[in-house]
């Protein structure tokens, strides 16, 4: 088989592996909700639960980048709901800078998103997730992971 048919077949083939940053009393919540609701929602995510979405500093992101994330998404409460009174605050703060950040680095700014989601909200977990999943299936894998190698 010759490089280019490789290179082609490898493309159709890609499976985008999409981190997400779940907030431990909301997103977390919601995905059990899906979960439990019997929501299909794709496999190609990986969920990390974090006790609040203002907690996921823009370097845990870009670290997930360089360890092969192809997207990410920072999950949290809706303004109001959170806990910690402003954490999602935060967060909306810290996605701002994080997306320059991305920028700056040469990443599509698509391949990451930050999302509102309540434990009440499995089927809208379920659809956030299945559309990001084909965002990134569109833009294709992350050039961090082809410059690794992996």
């Amino acid at each position: 088989m010759s490089k280019a048919a490789s290179v082609k077949k490898s493309e159709k083939e890609f499976e985008p592996k999409v981190l997400v940053f779940a907030c431990n009393w909301c997103s977390y919540a919601g995905a059990d909700t899906a979960g439990v609701s019997r929501l299909e929602y794709s496999p190609n995510v990986r969920l990390l639960r974090v006790m609040c979405s203002g907690r996921v500093h823009p370097s845990f992101v870009l670290k997930a980048f360089v360890e092969g994330s192809d997207g990410v998404i920072v999950s949290g409460c809706h303004f109001g709901d959170c806990l910690y009174m402003f954490g999602n605050y935060k967060a909306q703060e810290q996605y701002g800078k994080l997306k320059s950040l991305v920028e700056l680095i040469g990443l599509e700014p698509d391949r990451i998103a930050l999302e509102w989601i309540s434990a009440a909200e499995g089927p809208r977990f379920a659809k956030v997730i299945n559309d990001f999943v084909e965002t990134i299936r569109t833009l294709g894998p992350s050039p961090l992971v082809k410059r690794n190698g992996r």
